[in-house]
């Protein structure tokens, strides 16, 4: 359906401003009212990584006046093969500052407001007040429940998306007009179900695909043209190229949005709400975690240990602990690999970062190896503590 403009036109737009955005002055629906609009626009990015690189730089470019940063974390080498609002020279810098740089010399007269904090609780209201649209550039579940929630009770539309691997969705979520996120996924996946792209990995090119997405998005909604993603959930599939549109209903009993809404403000705890893992994998790490130089003291004193790796086989093959055997956890789980394990030694897991291997311990106790433990902080634990001369992936 079509929605009026989101936003007031400006007053006028300079002689250099129309020269830079006569290509979108000379279409008939955005014109220079429709540009006025984006330029009296503010818009928020919630993370400043691989759906928001091509985001903010598209904003940019097409004009809003105000961008806002939200983001806390630091330029990785490993964000490069994707996040390309960065580069090489911005490695261990402020991605809300690198992000800002790189705006600045896309587009001096946008102006650009940094919050160079992680989105919580306490601060998304403050926030999220100051901005017309949001643009949800996040990459976990924690978070994109807090950035729907606050959005909704500000009464604000988001627009969201999700990449992995191959594929992508996105969709635009306005409480007022048609569905949140809750009605889409009234519950987050069960802890261990849904791998992050940094367990998982990404096709970088796809983080330009659903970012020039919300890109489009945001421009319809705050210019009044087309119709939005309300109310639907677009489907990339990059390898077969296709692109599925779904519909998705305002679901009556949200408790967020719904007819008889019961959740009248932010959670206490998002991250126990969408817990980083289970409650049984929570209870086996109790008394069965050693750190990366317990292990290595181990290893150096000759005690007998069988040291597994429940990473996947791609992981396996970037980098590894000496002396490690991969069984990825999906094996361990389904109980397929419980015969390869020995009864007679002491049994240590590790995955990357010490969330998988806690899944995979608690399967292990479940089926009697009771003096098994894992590896607080996995492979990049080892990096850090033990080996730095190892790639970080």
């Amino acid at each position: 359906m079509s929605l009026p403009p989101l936003v007031e036109p400006a007053e006028s737009l300079s002689v250099d401003e129309i020269r830079r955005y006569s290509r979108h002055l000379i279409i008939p629906d955005v014109g220079v009212e429709g540009q006025k609009r984006l330029k009296n626009a503010r818009v928020l990015c919630v993370g400043a990584g691989g759906l928001g690189s091509p985001a903010l730089m598209y904003l940019a470019a097409a004009g809003v006046g105000t961008l806002g940063i939200v983001e806390f974390d630091v330029v990785d080498e490993s964000n490069l093969q994707r996040q390309i609002i960065h580069g090489q020279s911005d490695v261990g810098r402020s991605k809300a500052e690198s992000a800002a740089a790189s705006i600045r010399e896309i587009n001096p007269y946008v102006q650009v407001e940094i919050h160079n904090t992680a989105v919580d609780r306490e601060n998304v209201f403050d926030i999220f007040r100051q901005y017309d649209l949001i643009v949800d550039g996040t990459d976990n579940f924690a978070t994109r429940y807090l950035v729907n929630d606050a959005a909704v009770l500000l009464g604000k539309p988001y627009v969201w998306g999700s990449i992995y691997r191959f594929d992508g969705q996105a969709s635009v979520f306005w409480a007022e007009h048609g569905p949140c996120y809750r009605c889409l996924y009234p519950e987050p996946p069960p802890p261990g179900m849904v791998p992050s792209c940094a367990e998982g990995g990404v096709l970088g090119v796809l983080c330009a695909s659903i970012g020039a997405i919300q890109v489009t998005e945001a421009i319809k909604l705050l210019a009044g043209i087309g119709e939005p993603l309300v109310g639907s959930l677009q489907v990339y599939d990059a390898l077969e190229m296709t692109y599925r549109k779904i519909k998705v209903r305002k679901d009556p009993n949200c408790v967020l949005c719904g007819e008889n809404a019961t959740q009248t403000e932010l959670l206490e705890d998002y991250d126990d709400f969408c817990g980083a893992v289970s409650v049984e994998a929570q209870a086996a790490t109790e008394n069965s975690t050693i750190t990366a130089s317990e292990l290595k003291d181990w290893q150096d004193a000759g005690k007998d240990i069988f040291l597994v790796d429940v990473r996947e086989p791609a992981e396996y093959e970037i980098v590894r602990i000496p002396g490690s055997t991969l069984i990825p956890k999906g094996d361990i789980l389904s109980g397929q690999a419980l015969a390869q394990l020995p009864q007679d030694r002491q049994i240590v897991l590790h995955c990357k970062s010490g969330v998988r291997s806690a899944e995979a311990l608690a399967a292990l106790k479940a089926a009697g190896f009771s003096n098994a433990v894992h590896v607080q902080g996995g492979v990049l634990a080892w990096i850090k503590q033990i080996d730095p001369s190892l790639p970080v992936y």
